[in-house]
């Protein structure tokens, strides 16, 4: 048993020392994963950075492993995630093939010293960290762009009736905003900027958030723009319906919480205060517990 821990201490040292050495090393890469490692380097933290340099010479691989259906996949994903610190397809397969590395050599280390489910869990959590953090922005943003849409559009509302153009004061608004949806905006100007028609535009935007609110927003206005509905008031409609559904999803989640909480009380804490109470008076009795049960 010694000799192998010392053989997976050796190799791991031996492994520490090689990353190293490929990390500072100047290695030729291919032009799109050199690319990749520039696309957001200035939203990324120095350990991220470090991580994606040192997992990019695997990146072809595991891009080929996925195959071309599961890279669209994850193409899709990032982008519904907003790119979380300037990730793209090729830094996710970096960073998939450095944690899965570490996370198997950390598991072969607890499998010799016997513990099988801390080396499971390693394992696991190396494969899946990645996906975990882009699940983890998804809903972020989707949370964030639920909650400014509504307010949006009151004030594009209010521009629009002042007398600007849809176009104009979509541009306007966007500017005073920060954030997802901000973003998303101009996204979608930019595209219709380079000639993509505004019903295309708002598809894609569309199709890039995973959110009932913004679904709704560019069927609503896709509808009022077909049947000739002033904009205003389909403006004001589709904010009023959000905070509708709003304070649906907000009365569901509560009738959720409420048999969750009841089970948490009967479950443990019920059971816990009566242990409490129970020991409070046998302290305070002094009863000995043998003259109790005749002993």
């Amino acid at each position: 048993m010694d000799l192998l821990i010392a053989a997976v201490f050796g190799l791991a040292v031996y492994g520490a020392f090689a990353g190293i050495r490929m990390y500072r090393a100047d290695a030729k890469l291919p032009g799109d994963l050199a690319i990749a490692l520039e696309v957001g380097a200035t939203r990324t933290t120095a350990a991220g950075s470090a991580i994606d340099r040192l997992g990019m010479r695997y990146a072809p691989r595991v891009l080929r492993m996925m195959g071309p259906k599961r890279v669209d996949k994850v193409r899709r994903r990032l982008d519904m995630a907003g790119n979380p610190g300037g990730m793209t397809v090729d830094r996710y397969a970096a960073r998939r093939a450095v944690y899965t590395g570490l996370g198997t050599v950390a598991a072969l280390a607890m499998l010799m010293n016997g513990q099988t489910v801390l080396a499971v869990l390693l394992l696991v959590y190396g494969y899946f960290w990645t996906d975990v953090i882009i699940r983890s922005a998804i809903s972020r943003r989707k949370d964030d762009i639920d909650r400014t849409l509504p307010d949006f559009l009151d004030v594009l509302a209010v521009v629009v009736s002042a007398g600007l153009g849809f176009r104009q004061a979509l541009e306007r608004v966007a500017e005073k905003y920060a954030g997802p949806w901000a973003d998303e905006l101009r996204i979608t100007l930019r595209q219709m900027d380079m000639g993509v028609s505004r019903r295309d535009a708002f598809d894609q935007l569309r199709r890039r958030n995973e959110s009932e609110q913004v679904s709704m927003f560019v069927s609503a206005l896709q509808q009022g723009e077909e049947l000739g509905a002033p904009i205003v008031e389909t403006l004001i409609q589709i904010a009023n319906d959000m905070r509708r559904t709003d304070a649906q999803n907000a009365r569901r989640k509560a009738s959720k919480a409420v048999p969750k909480a009841t089970l948490i009380i009967t479950s443990f804490m019920l059971p816990g205060t009566m242990i409490l109470i129970g020991v409070g008076f046998y302290y305070a009795a002094d009863v000995n517990i043998g003259d109790v049960f005749g002993s």
